[in-house]
């Protein structure tokens, strides 16, 4: 006596329609980011597909749209910043968690060395991914021209300097935040403020560095400025140099958490206190000011929203809709350091 199985069929699209009263094309539409829908209908769908158990399949998926169904996160910094600098893995958890709602994936990408960005332009440029969220772009990138010139469609974590117009950002408005933490650290009495800027190659070491000289006005001094690659080994060798040529500095405000910590740690070396003999404040607020001792005043960047709309700006380019760029608020967080 043999045994019989019976199988349940698969849920379709169809079912999925049926359920939520769509469209298939509707449908279609949520399954592949959610764009063009509206968020009644998209609402509609998604409790249908949890509904009836449909399960998107990627390879036809792939098959009939000559898509990927994934997208890369490239940093192109060296690979121990990937681990070293808490701004990236921020941006990392926040897009695979914005393309795990799409039922998409997220490939991790590294080119730091001319190998590593030669072997990521041939493999975007492939097709093995749908488009590019491209981190901690640089001016004059070669992989950043590469990918231009091979149409991957590409979103900007930060203003892309010198191809502002070429490709989608999202940023925060860095001469504005600026301003606003030079602000308040002269509101709070200090006046002879130093600062250490970022790479002037990078949206944050340029503009933020504008941002504090416009508010310092005639009060800005040349001598007071270095410069760091937001690490705080960095912070510490620039707030280093600031003391050699001077002890008259009453603040000191820096283009990360980073640097700032270091710029601490060379204070606490020369014999000053943080922040009775000079303040320190920071940019990001990544975890590593809140956890610091003294902890750190600094400006918030918006993690979430940021690798949310850079995962819905590339989407919107890959449907062939008009690239277009955002610009987030930051917000002041006043801790214990200034």
């Amino acid at each position: 006596m043999g045994e019989t199985t019976t199988a349940r069929r698969r849920p379709t699209i169809r079912d999925v329609a049926a359920a939520a009263g769509v469209s298939r094309g509707t449908v279609s539409r949520v399954i592949n980011g959610g764009h063009w829908v509206s968020p009644d209908a998209r609402d509609a769908v998604e409790d249908a597909i949890r509904r009836t158990g449909y399960t998107a399949n990627h390879a036809a998926r792939s098959l009939a749209t000559g898509r990927a169904g994934s997208l890369a996160f490239l940093l192109t910094e060296p690979q121990h910043l990937l681990f070293a600098d808490p701004t990236f893995s921020l941006l990392l958890r926040g897009a695979a968690e914005a393309l795990a709602q799409r039922s998409m994936t997220l490939v991790l990408l590294v080119a730091g060395t001319p190998a590593e960005r030669a072997n990521v332009a041939h493999f975007v440029s492939a097709g093995h991914v749908d488009g590019v969220l491209l981190i901690s772009s640089h001016e004059s990138d070669p992989l950043l021209e590469a990918l231009l010139e091979a149409g991957v469609p590409t979103v900007s974590c930060g203003l892309p300097l010198g191809h502002q117009g070429d490709l989608a950002a999202v940023s925060v408005d860095e001469e504005g935040s600026a301003r606003a933490m030079t602000r308040y650290l002269r509101e709070q009495g200090h006046r002879r403020i130093a600062t250490i800027a970022g790479p002037d190659d990078t949206p944050g070491g340029r503009y933020r560095l504008v941002g504090f000289r416009e508010e310092m006005g005639d009060a800005f001094d040349p001598e007071l400025v270095e410069r760091g690659d937001y690490s705080a080994e960095s912070g510490l060798a620039a707030m280093t140099r600031l003391l050699e040529r001077t002890r008259d500095i009453d603040a000191v405000f820096a283009a990360s958490d980073g640097m700032a910590a270091g710029a601490v740690q060379a204070l606490a070396r020369a014999g000053l206190r943080v922040p009775e003999d000079v303040a320190v404040a920071g940019f990001d607020d990544s975890g590593l000011a809140a956890s610091h001792e003294p902890p750190l005043t600094t400006m918030r960047q918006p993690w979430d929203r940021l690798s949310g709309e850079m995962v819905t700006l590339l989407l919107e380019v890959i449907d062939g809709a008009p690239r277009r760029s955002v610009t987030l608020p930051t917000e002041l967080i006043v801790r214990d350091s200034a």
